[in-house]
């Protein structure tokens, strides 16, 4: 019987943490969760990633700066980006570097399952979805 897709979820804030590995088991992923972007860095599940749930602002390494870490380091994580403090600027820099989806807190889960169904199928957003 093959594993259920790994979901990783990068948040500072512990509610929201928790509240996304619950969806995400809802929905049958497997998911990490980690606190912080060095945490996930420091794992053993970045090989394992099918797809990236982050923050925008977090302490010491940001949602965006993790992305583009990620791609220095060769791993093509399909990522989404969540926010509470939604930025045009950064939204559009994040779509432009290839995020697949940048969403405003609270987060739509319809939205949310839209962009994380794109982001394990390889496909590209539509302007719905970010």
């Amino acid at each position: 019987m093959p594993k259920p897709t790994l979901v990783v979820v990068v948040e500072d804030d512990r509610f929201f943490l928790d509240s996304m590995r619950r969806l995400m088991r809802s929905r049958g992923y497997r998911v990490e969760a980690f606190p912080s972007a060095a945490d996930f860095l420091a794992s053993p599940y970045l090989s394992e990633a099918a797809c990236l749930i982050a923050d925008v602002h977090m302490p010491a390494m940001t949602g965006p700066d993790l992305y583009r870490h990620l791609i220095a380091s060769g791993y093509e994580i399909p990522t989404i980006l969540v926010t509470a403090y939604a930025d045009d600027q950064v939204r559009a820099r994040a779509l432009k570097d290839g995020i697949i989806c940048y969403l405003p807190k609270p987060v739509d889960e319809k939205r949310l399952l839209a962009c994380l169904h794109a982001a394990l199928h390889s496909r590209e957003p539509t302007e719905d979805d970010s």
